[in-house]
């Protein structure tokens, strides 16, 4: 199962799997975008004693670890993933907070672009774009040619 991997993952760097840490990595797991105060809110399902502190701590060595990855989907915490499964960058609606993932392919010209312009790498996983989505347009649309 999905949690042998993460098992073997910390040994290989030598940590261990806490309770907590399975705790948190299980929640990122199911949840998918989920902020730190979300996560805890799944956690403490199992372990009521859990604590912010804790939850952050474990994100953070998870992160670093390259098990979890975050991304910034506007203001306020950042959201996790499971880094796996993280292939992705994500299109923010302004008007209804609607996130699209999008694949990194459609990004791939604009990559190049700065890669050669000016040797910069980007990290299009942790990169969230925020506009309109096709819904919201359209509204906004039907609402001009109404006036």
């Amino acid at each position: 199962m999905v949690t042998t991997d993460w098992q073997s993952d910390l040994r290989r760097r030598g940590y261990r799997l806490t309770p907590q840490r399975q705790l948190v990595l299980e929640a990122v797991d199911r949840l998918e975008h989920a902020t730190p105060d979300d996560i805890l809110t799944e956690v403490r399902k199992t372990a009521g004693s859990v604590n912010i502190s804790t939850v952050y701590r474990t994100l953070e060595l998870l992160e670093e670890l390259g098990l979890v990855s975050h991304a910034h989907l506007g203001h306020g915490s950042p959201t996790y993933h499971l880094a796996d499964r993280h292939h992705h960058m994500h299109l923010v609606c302004r008007d209804c907070t609607d996130v699209i993932e999008a694949d990194l392919s459609v990004a791939e010209p604009f990559r190049s672009q700065l890669r050669e312009q000016f040797g910069f790498e980007t990290d299009m996983k942790h990169f969230a774009i925020f506009g309109r989505c096709r819904t919201c347009t359209a509204k906004a649309k039907a609402t001009r040619t109404d006036s």
